[in-house]
């Protein structure tokens, strides 16, 4: 008991003396508040082990929780600056005039669009009541319908004068026994003999493709205007060459059409599409890595086998497509290349190869001829030539060339959209002429055109686009 009481006194005293040496500070804070700051000293350690303890990390925890909550308000990361009020409107607005410019071209494009559809609807309009009103037109010589109402004077039809020498056209030529059908057309019984007399003068003329000895050759009588096929997809595409194989053999089709993209150093795809309407949809079926490059838009293709120019050479290769391997390699005797005689839009055109009906072409020129036009025929196995023409037309002179029939046909410009064929060369003559057919150059750059004599089609590139023209051929006109 008496223990104790001792303990418990020992422990007054030292409390009390604790309190004596307890003190007590006040100030301002650093944000001129009233701040209390007690200092008491522990009865019983002399010193810390350690700064802080729990609670203090307690606090610091709370401090940077704090710090993180006062970033997210100002829009903030810890650590930045916050952004001031100033720039974020000026970044406000600059986002503002961007939008309000794109609606303004928005606008822009969409009245252009209403403007073009509004002249759209008025053609066919146009078209429309063009249509009724040539259907409502009588054909020429037709006698117009009697009225219901007016008296028939005489039912028995009237000859005009001189109609007795011309009544052997009244007979249906392809008329079947026990038809009952009249033997006379009203368009010759009522019309005029000189009308009768110029549709029997154009019936003499002979069927466009054909000739008097059958074999589909002719004269260059018309070129029809343009069908696109497609557009190349980028740069690469902006010449270039496509054909198609007249006597196509196995692995490949004649429906198959082949391309080549000619812009560029190192020129070596084949592409190969299964027919006009895969071409059309830019399917490849086939993709061929030549050995050589190519130079130029002059390739061609003829019995399963790619005839081109290899580049900065005189060299032609045979490129066999079954094997995919070359078949044939030969340097073009004298050839100019790689600048030297091109076309007149460029493109180190100096040899264009051609297959026509009578077989492989090259056309090129040679310094011995001082640029002038020169045709040899190849041998298609071997690339040998066979003999060549001499011509009086600079190579430079013209756009382009193409062979049709044995026969030379130059292209006056390679940029105007009406321009003409306007020379040809017989080979079977050995004599040259002027000439003057129609030609359109509806993309305005047309660097490859070359005769299709299977499909008797011409086929070109003009200014990324692959286009076709349909051709009529006739009788040469007398000499």
């Amino acid at each position: 008991m008496f223990l104790l009481v001792v303990l418990c006194v020992c422990g007054l005293l030292m409390q009390s003396e604790a309190q004596d040496r307890a003190a007590m500070w006040r100030g301002n804070d650093q944000n001129g508040r009233c701040q209390y700051t007690f200092n008491v000293p522990s009865p019983s350690e002399t010193g810390c082990p350690q700064n802080g303890g729990p609670e203090v990390e307690g606090l610091k925890a709370r401090l940077s929780l704090l710090e993180v909550l006062v970033a997210r308000l100002s829009g903030g990361e810890i650590g930045t600056p916050p952004v001031s009020p100033s720039k974020a409107q000026t970044d406000l607005q600059d986002s503002l005039n961007r939008a309000l410019g794109e609606r303004n071209l928005l606008r822009a494009e969409k009245e252009r669009l209403e403007r073009e559809l509004e002249g759209l609807q008025r053609r066919v309009e146009e078209m429309r009541r063009e249509t009724e009103r040539l259907r409502n037109k009588p054909c020429p010589g037709q006698t117009p319908a009697v009225p219901p109402s007016s008296p028939v004077q005489d039912s028995t039809p009237r000859r005009p004068a001189g109609f007795g020498s011309m009544s052997h056209l009244m007979t249906r030529p392809n008329r079947q026994q026990g038809d009952s059908s009249s033997l006379r057309d009203s368009a010759w019984q009522y019309g005029s003999p000189d009308f009768q007399e110029l549709q029997a003068i154009v019936t003499e003329v002979p069927v466009p493709g054909g000739t008097q000895d059958g074999t589909g050759c002719g004269d260059l009588v018309s070129v029809a205007d343009p069908v696109t096929h497609r557009k190349a997809d980028n740069i690469a595409g902006k010449y270039g060459v496509w054909m198609q194989d007249p006597e196509a053999s196995s692995p490949y089709g004649p429906n198959m059409v082949w391309r080549i993209d000619t812009v560029g150093s190192e020129v070596r795809q084949l592409f190969g599409y299964d027919d006009m309407e895969q071409l059309s949809k830019g399917f490849p079926s086939k993709v061929l890595l030549l050995p050589d490059p190519v130079e130029g838009t002059g390739a061609t293709m003829y019995r399963g086998s790619l005839y081109y120019q290899r580049r900065r050479s005189r060299t032609l290769i045979r490129y066999e497509l079954s094997s995919e391997s070359i078949a044939a390699r030969r340097e073009l005797p004298h050839a100019g290349f790689h600048g030297q005689f091109p076309y007149s839009w460029g493109g180190y055109t100096d040899i264009d190869l051609a297959v026509d009906e009578q077989g492989l072409w090259a056309i090129y020129s040679t310094s011995k001829v001082k640029g002038a036009i020169v045709i040899a025929q190849l041998d298609p196995n071997s690339l040998e030539v066979r003999r060549t023409w001499e011509t009086n037309i600079r190579k430079n002179s013209v756009a382009n060339a193409f062979m049709i029939c044995g026969k030379l046909y130059t292209v006056g410009s390679y940029t105007s959209p009406d321009t003409r064929v306007n020379y040809v060369y017989d080979t079977a003559t050995s004599q040259g002429r002027a000439v003057s057919v129609p030609f359109k150059n509806k993309y305005r750059y047309n660097s490859m055109i070359d005769y299709n004599p299977a499909e008797k089609k011409l086929l070109g590139w003009d200014n990324f686009h692959l286009v076709s023209y349909d051709l009529r051929l006739g009788r040469a006109p007398a000499k």
